[in-house]
């Protein structure tokens, strides 16, 4: 199983667990968001961190082409 699949069962199961104990997925999401962020700044540069951040927050319009795309 690659990371990327582990990743998302855990997140998977993770918001089965927050359902069953009444929390709604947007506000799981938002702990577990808030959660990953925290520990991750214990291991990398904060910087960099949030570059990698606002990378992500840039590209999630699925619908939009990017610079660095080729037709």
């Amino acid at each position: 199983m690659s990371v990327h699949s582990w990743a998302r069962s855990t997140v998977q199961d993770a918001l089965h667990d927050a359902d069953v104990q009444g929390h709604e997925p947007i506000v799981a999401l938002r702990a577990l968001l808030s959660e990953v962020v925290l520990r991750s700044r214990a291991l990398r540069d904060s910087q960099e961190l949030a570059h990698e951040l606002q990378f992500l927050a840039d590209n999630l319009d699925d619908d939009r082409d990017y610079a660095f795309m080729r037709p």
